[in-house]
């Protein structure tokens, strides 16, 4: 289900992160979900998703496949379990060797991303839970499709993709998640940006402090797995 409004602007993430988690409240809230930020920006969002909802947070790695000498514009996605996305727009259109080429640069700054943000810890359970995918809104929704089957992958029961903003025309690959919820749709839609008066880099740093904060935050009988944020 998704909600529309067009005259609504967030003024950051945190705005765009309460507002997604008040709409999600009656939805969500009684069936515990674990709810999953995109780093980095997603990971903001996120945190506030899951405050409304008083539920898990934890993250998933995953990153678009650029094209080559065209990195803006993306062929598909991998995420850290090296569940990979390749579009069928450019599946025929490239060599096989020149995607697997990518996908190969492409692990390395998986493997990265996955020793500076998780520190030797793990993907967090998700089996038999509901899946919340939180990003700070989608675009063509590239990214997030090797997200998604990663989830599947774990053991999700649903998969929910959650977002502030979105522009219509999405991959259709989109429709492997179980339900979309979205706040705007903005028409004409340009880009995510233009809905949150600051949409400013959220660094690593500012998302490694954020996770330490929700540590600090969980209450002494929550049953999360405290290697997610070490």
């Amino acid at each position: 289900m998704e909600r529309v409004e067009n005259d609504l602007i967030f003024r950051n993430r945190r705005h765009a992160g309460e507002e997604l988690g008040k709409y999600l409240v009656p939805i969500y809230r009684h069936l515990h979900p674990l709810v999953l930020g995109i780093p980095r920006g997603g990971v903001e969002v996120a945190y506030y998703v899951a405050k409304e909802l008083a539920t898990d947070l934890s993250f998933v790695i995953t990153k678009k496949l650029p094209f080559p000498g065209h990195k803006e514009y993306g062929i598909g996605s991998i995420a850290e379990d090296y569940s990979v996305y390749i579009s069928p727009r450019v599946d025929d259109s490239l060599p096989r060797a020149t995607i697997d080429k990518v996908i190969e640069e492409q692990k390395q700054e998986i493997d990265r991303r996955v020793s500076q943000y998780r520190q030797g810890g793990t993907i967090p359970s998700m089996e038999g839970r509901i899946v919340l995918l939180v990003d700070d809104g989608i675009a063509t929704g590239v990214t997030l499709i090797a997200a998604i089957r990663l989830c599947r992958k774990h053991g999700a029961a649903r998969i929910i993709l959650a977002a502030p903003v979105s522009g219509y025309k999405y991959d259709k690959a989109l429709n492997e998640a179980d339900d979309l919820e979205v706040l705007i749709q903005p028409d004409p839609f340009h880009s995510v940006g233009q809905v949150y008066e600051e949409f400013g880099e959220f660094t690593d740093e500012q998302m490694a402090a954020l996770l330490q904060r929700a540590e600090r935050e969980k209450k002494p009988n929550e049953n999360w797995d405290s290697r997610e944020f070490n």
